[in-house]
């Protein structure tokens, strides 16, 4: 079973939200893998606060970190252009479909950013 987890479970990983440590604990033991898109680790990146990219860096190579591939790109935008009426962001489409292609449950605090039918979430609170 794979994990996939959003940018926002893992930049409150990175500022130490206790409830959101204690329920990613809660799940891990139940995952074969732990992982994160390409497209969170662009995310996390663009909004890393000074004096965090040793964390950051630490808390990522402890992740499979899943590719951006031509199958996850096409059935990414297939997403974005489905759902328009949602103003769904790409970065969002291509995390979700990352999870689609790797058959993963993919763990968010928003799940409104992910409407999918196909897509196994869970909710992070």
């Amino acid at each position: 079973m794979i994990f996939i987890f959003d940018t926002d479970v893992l930049i409150d990983i990175l500022r130490d939200k206790n409830a959101t440590v204690l329920q990613v604990e809660e799940w891990s033991y139940k995952a074969d893998v732990l992982a994160c898109s390409m497209i969170t680790i662009a995310e996390i990146f663009a909004g890393m606060r000074k004096g965090e990219e040793k964390k950051t860096r630490e808390l990522l190579n402890s992740l499979t970190v899943l590719p951006l591939t031509v199958k996850v790109a096409e059935t990414g935008g297939r997403l974005q252009n489905a759902t328009k009426s949602h103003q769904l962001h790409l970065d969002d489409c291509l995390i979700a479909a990352t999870a689609l292609e790797s058959n993963a449950t993919l763990f968010t605090k928003n799940v409104k950013h992910y409407p999918f039918r196909a897509l196994r979430v869970r909710a992070i609170s």
